[in-house]
């Protein structure tokens, strides 16, 4: 068979000294400890998925777990990572900009440093901060500079402090990374930051959360609660058309069904999450992904390949 050529959008980077600054730290990721991960790696499993090229986004938690002068040396080493793989293997990597976000002033001058200086594709953003989301006023110094330069803006999940506080026993992965991205989907939408910054290109997570599966009920709020801002039904529908989704480990019939019925037909990518969705876990969403019957060729050759080469042409 034909390689699909993929244009992967979710692929986590793991460069070795950012796993040990979290370990010294007493932290890690969801799933306990950090896989493996070199740059042979990321290109052995690329090429066994069909992947020509991915974009790389920093795996949890980001920088933030530092104060903010060594949050910001580390972001900056990071980048200066991730600027060394794209400029071995340039038609294999692009990436997304590790931002400091705990200092707004510091997350500006990475984001025009990796955009302007390095060329880095976009940014990678926590659909929240401690206890605020994306959306919230805070960052907007931020959306601005990014609404500036046309900037594509990933998004990605994390613990919440609310969800740290649940007395359940399940990794945040599972159930919680789902909620955060929703949250910060209603966020977006409601608060403004959507029509503020109109050119900013978001990308969305695992099919967007499950927002496509709530979404009638979501763009029917503002009619139930007059306190809400009071857009249309059809304007909150319009609004959620704006985002890009991809299908990281969101391969089902039920998900696809809610979700082509919200995202716009040329804004949905592909997206792998690895390595912390495991070879064997991708390699089965990969091959339900293919198996669907409601997904036609010419739109998978779009959501492998075709859809995302308009936000990153460098790659065609």
């Amino acid at each position: 068979m034909t390689s699909p050529q993929r244009i992967d959008v979710h692929f986590h980077l793991l460069p070795p000294f950012f796993c040990e600054r979290v370990y010294a730290a007493g932290l890690g990721p969801a799933i306990g400890r950090y896989p493996d991960w070199t740059p042979e790696l990321a290109l052995d499993f690329m090429d066994r998925s069909g992947i020509a090229a991915a974009l790389t986004s920093l795996g949890q938690p980001g920088t933030d777990f530092l104060p903010p002068p060594d949050a910001k040396a580390l972001a900056r080493r990071c980048n200066d990572y991730a600027a060394d793989l794209n400029a071995r293997w340039p038609k294999r990597f692009g990436a997304f900009a590790t931002l400091p976000m705990a200092d707004m002033d510091g997350a500006v001058t990475e984001a025009v440093h990796a955009l302007d200086k390095l060329r880095f594709a976009g940014v990678n953003l926590f659909a929240s901060y401690g206890e605020r989301f994306l959306g919230d006023a805070h960052f907007d110094p931020l959306m601005e500079a990014l609404n500036e330069r046309d900037a594509v803006a990933f998004i990605h999940p994390g613990l919440h402090p609310s969800s740290k506080g649940l007395k359940l026993p399940w990794p945040g992965f599972m159930m919680e990374y789902l909620f955060d991205t929703t949250r910060a989907v209603a966020n977006l939408v409601f608060g403004g930051a959507l029509r503020r910054y109109p050119r900013i290109r978001f990308i969305l997570p695992h099919a967007g959360g499950l927002v496509p599966f709530f979404s009638w009920r979501l763009a029917s709020s503002p009619a139930i609660d007059p306190r809400m801002p009071q857009l249309s039904f059809d304007e909150v529908m319009g609004l959620l058309r704006t985002f890009w989704y991809d299908n990281a480990l969101s391969p089902g019939a039920a998900t696809w069904g809610s979700l082509s019925q919200v995202a716009a037909p040329d804004r949905i990518v592909f997206g792998s999450d690895w390595p912390f969705g495991r070879e064997p876990v991708i390699a089965n969403a990969i091959a339900t992904y293919e198996a669907l019957e409601t997904i036609t060729p010419s739109q998978r050759t779009a959501i492998d390949r075709a859809n995302a080469l308009a936000l990153f042409p460098q790659f065609a």
